[in-house]
């Protein structure tokens, strides 16, 4: 890993020093602290007022408020005198895009001025111009000149300052030299960090935001790099996290967790704010819970101080996504790895229990799924009768339509399950095996890799082990199949953590250099597989539509813990556990591998969190328009209250929806725009129209799941 980052394989908090916001510390040792934003009209001083207080109610520790003009500027001192008159002491931060002359004024008022270093001293027009290194140098020399007086005065006054770049406004110089790649915001806010550190000023919180997660985690990284380099081994400047545009409901808390949750298990992040298109005050146990994730996994896993003996690099890129290299395998008729999709598993408890009954009622959960579907199952034996059971599992679930692979769990002392393997006309796609650090015999393991490679069936080795202990395992289990003819997949439990699988990675890159390989096969190539475990699910909070599935704790952590490990490179299949909704747990894979941009399976939405400078109610547009266009799997739609973000975080979107002013709306098909001034009342059919005109709509009840087939289903299913 590049330096700044600490280490790869344990989770450490990033040395930074403290940023003082009015009372509340961030960076140091302080806790991650938890913020949010008005979306109300900052003139509307009662509305904002009370959104403010409801906000620090929840638990929110600093208040975001925009600020568009100087009028609105000059009204935080009332909304700072509202507040203390009701005892609120949060601090405030004023939201600059645009007005410096705006930031000259909140700086007297607020505890902290957010600046987009894109927009603060140009305008984007969306030209294209080279520039020679001498117009560049004048152009950033201008850029300077019209920052400085605001350093001067935050320094004057101790007020904070974040230099805010947005992966979605860089000025047009930037994009130009840079493109809109992570190096390009780094470079536009590093611009700024030379003119605050020529005044001596270091009052400095920076972030890098996205609503591509992969790019927001490659622009951390790649800030921390820098910011190491130029001043080596020194605490430095603490990091806002977030990922913007994130969209509503299990998308925008997906698409968050993943950004923010991956880069707070590396030590990247000491403030964050969780973007949703809704009431604000919903942000805030999200981004807590997301913040308390990381805590517990630093307070688990650093106790461990046992060295880990791994030399070959964890991740191919951190600052671009590659995946990880594999060698294809199939799993019946399923290919799984090499350049194949990555695969979602669901593994059914007690599945063999009671084949027949088990498998009608996954069918009838399962048909309630839309446009995705499950790929593999997995089941485990059960009292040495697993092939007779398990090929009457299959047989059922052929019968109802589900003609997928079924892999069998395998203990390492089911001798009467493996002798009876080879004979056997078993069903299984695949063997799991599970093998432990400790009590675990590797000739019983060895046993098990002959019998799979005799039965002809793929095995994988699931490994539990502390991190310490994961590349010793590695090597027993490639020492077991050392004489047999097979080349095993691997996974580790459902507990093990993001940098436990970075080890994974090491050790089997590390094995493939050693002095005895597998015959025919590398270590370095070996299908890795991603598990997570679900509890029963639960309701949200507010009853948000459509995400009674997996409580909001479990969705947190398989976003980040999966999210995470997708965005790295790492992983070829997804196998997801649960005592909750099949369906529910199917559906959170792929949305994760949506949220980490590696299988578009649904409508995918970039939609803004709203704020005081939108000019239409964003949360019901963005609703209305969902339920239009929610079908259209595949299709990526923008909707922003305004131009600061609009079409520059728009930059993959199929279709945009643009606040333009008031009652007005722009329309974008990619960036161009090919509506002005829509009235509000018709945008929403012009954008389907515009849908249309382009070939991606497809009328919702193509292809929806019959119903009468959920009911044949149902009516199989035997009373208890």
């Amino acid at each position: 890993m590049p330096a700044g980052w600490g280490d790869p394989f344990r989770p450490m908090r990033r040395p930074t020093r403290v940023v003082r916001v009015g009372d509340v510390g961030i960076g140091g040792d302080n806790p991650i602290r938890i913020q949010s934003m008005t979306n109300t009209d900052t003139m509307d001083t009662e509305a904002t007022v009370e959104q403010t207080v409801r906000l620090a109610e929840a638990g929110c520790e600093i208040v975001r408020v925009t600020a568009p003009s100087i009028r609105d500027a000059e009204n935080l001192r009332e909304i700072r005198k509202r507040l203390v008159s009701r005892g609120v002491d949060v601090p405030l931060v004023a939201d600059i895009h645009f007005t410096p002359n705006a930031a000259m004024i909140a700086a007297e008022v607020v505890e902290k001025v957010r600046i987009n270093p894109g927009n603060y001293a140009d305008k984007k027009k969306f030209e294209v111009r080279e520039y020679d290194d001498t117009q560049y140098e004048a152009e950033i020399d201008r850029v300077r000149e019209r920052f400085r007086p605001l350093v001067l005065r935050c320094k004057e006054n101790g007020v904070a300052m974040r230099i805010g770049t947005n992966h979605g406004s860089l000025s047009d110089r930037i994009m130009n030299r840079f493109g809109d790649t992570p190096e390009g915001m780094v470079e536009s806010a590093l611009e700024f960090l030379d003119v605050c550190e020529d005044e001596r000023y270091f009052d400095v919180v920076f972030s890098m935001k996205a609503s591509n997660t992969q790019v927001a985690i490659q622009a951390y990284r790649f800030l921390a790099a820098r910011l190491e380099q130029r001043r080596p081994g020194e605490p430095s400047y603490p990091f806002h996290v977030g990922v913007t545009e994130a969209g509503d409901a299990e998308d925008g808390r997906i698409k968050s967790a993943i950004g923010i949750g991956s880069l707070l298990e590396d030590g990247l992040g000491d403030t964050i704010r969780v973007s949703l298109t809704e009431d604000p005050v919903r942000e805030v146990p999200v981004a807590r819970a997301i913040a308390e994730r990381a805590a517990r996994v630093r307070a688990r896993r650093g106790a461990n101080v046992d060295p880990i003996e791994v030399s070959s690099p964890p991740i191919p890129d951190p600052y671009d996504h590659v995946r990880r290299k594999s060698r294809k395998r199939s799993w019946g008729d399923l290919e799984v790895g090499g350049d194949s999709l990555i695969r979602v598993e669901l593994e059914v408890e007690g599945a063999l229990e009671a084949p027949q009954r088990t498998a009608a009622q996954l069918a009838m959960e399962l048909s309630s799924l839309r446009d995705v579907e499950v790929e593999s199952l997995l089941v485990k034996a059960v009292d040495g009768l697993g092939w007779a059971r398990l090929a009457e599992f299959v047989s059922e679930l052929e019968s109802l339509g589900h003609d997928v692979p079924v892999s069998i769990r395998v203990g390492l002392e089911d001798e009467a399950l493996l002798g009876a393997a080879v004979s056997a006309s078993n069903r299984a796609a695949r063997w799991v095996v599970r093998l432990r650090a400790q009590d675990e015999s590797e000739s019983a393991a060895a046993r098990v890799a002959e019998a799979a490679s005799k039965a002809g069936v793929d095995l994988e080795w699931e490994l539990v082990a502390r991190d310490h202990e994961i590349p010793e395992l590695v090597r027993a289990a490639l020492r077991a199949c050392r004489r047999t003819n097979v080349s095993p997949a691997f996974s580790l439990d459902s507990g093990a953590s993001l940098h436990e699988h970075r080890v994974l990675v090491s050790a089997l890159a590390d094995a493939a250099h050693a002095s005895e390989p597998l015959d025919g096969f590398d270590p370095s190539n070996a299908v890795i597989v991603l598990r997570q475990r679900l509890e029963a699910g639960e309701r949200l909070p507010n009853g948000i539509a459509g995400t009674d599935r997996v409580p909001e704790a479990a969705l947190v952590d398989a976003s980040v813990r999966l999210g995470g490990l997708l965005c790295d490179g790492i992983g070829d299949a997804v196998s997801m556990q649960t005592r909750g909704s099949a369906a529910g747990a199917v559906d959170l894979a792929y949305r994760v591998l949506q949220g980490a941009r590696q299988r578009t399976t649904r409508t995918e939405y970039i939609s803004c969190p709203s704020c005081g400078r939108t000019l239409f109610d964003l949360e019901e547009t963005t609703a209305r328009i969902k339920a239009r266009t929610d079908h259209l799997s595949g299709v990526k739609i923008a909707i922003m209250g305004c131009i600061v973000n609009g079409p520059g975080e728009m930059a993959d979107a199929d279709f945009g929806y643009v606040g333009s002013g008031v009652g007005q709306v722009t329309l974008y098909v990619g960036k161009e725009v090919v509506a002005r001034a829509v009235p509000e009342a018709e945008a929403t059919d012009r954008l389907v129209d515009l849908i249309r005109e382009h070939g991606q709509w497809v009328d919702a009840d193509e292809g929806a799941a019959d119903p009468t087939a959920a009911r044949g289903i149902a009516a199989r299913v035997s009373p208890a």
